[in-house]
């Protein structure tokens, strides 16, 4: 199934959360500023709808998205307020692939965790988590596994100013 016939089935079952969608487009010749836009198609989801967002993705049996593959942060901007968190889902019976993209804001980065349908995504929730500084809400297990636990600020940020040291060490 191409991606138009996935976006029309989470239509269709009324997919929790579904805001809307993007695919990739040539740019637009009438304005010199517009690069277009490359990339995978994605649907956007509301972040605190998104475990049950991939709960249907992942138990209805035309989509059977059933391994999430990655979930991810990315900081578009030091002066965007918001950060986006990627879901990348898989389908091995049916073999597709489906991006989802959520925007979340980087004043109040908390969203539920999807540890309770994927658990999978346990150990990429708690690099979102110290890398972007995201709180996964009811996640099991949020402690650090890049950075000790008391670093201060979260080096993905666009905005993050690395330290000169470290508890006397040098970070230069």
């Amino acid at each position: 199934m191409e991606f138009r016939g996935i976006l029309d089935r989470l239509r269709a079952i009324g997919a929790p959360g579904l805001l809307g969608h993007d695919e990739p487009r040539g740019a637009d010749p009438a304005d010199k500023k517009d690069k277009g836009r490359a990339g995978d198609p994605f649907v956007l989801v509301d972040p605190q709808r998104l475990p049950a967002f991939l709960e249907v993705c992942r138990d209805d049996e035309r989509l059977a998205f059933d391994i999430l593959i990655d979930l991810t942060a990315a900081d578009p901007s030091k002066d965007d307020p918001n950060l986006w968190v990627l879901v990348h889902l898989l389908s091995l019976a049916y073999r597709q692939r489906l991006t989802v993209k959520c925007a979340l804001s980087k004043a109040a980065a908390t969203m539920p965790t999807s540890v309770t349908v994927h658990r999978g995504a346990q150990w990429h929730e708690r690099e979102c988590g110290e890398m972007f500084g995201i709180t996964f809400a009811g996640h099991p297990d949020p402690r650090h596994i890049l950075l000790p636990e008391d670093w201060l600020g979260f080096p993905l940020r666009k905005d993050y100013v690395f330290p000169d040291e470290y508890h006397g060490i040098s970070c230069k």
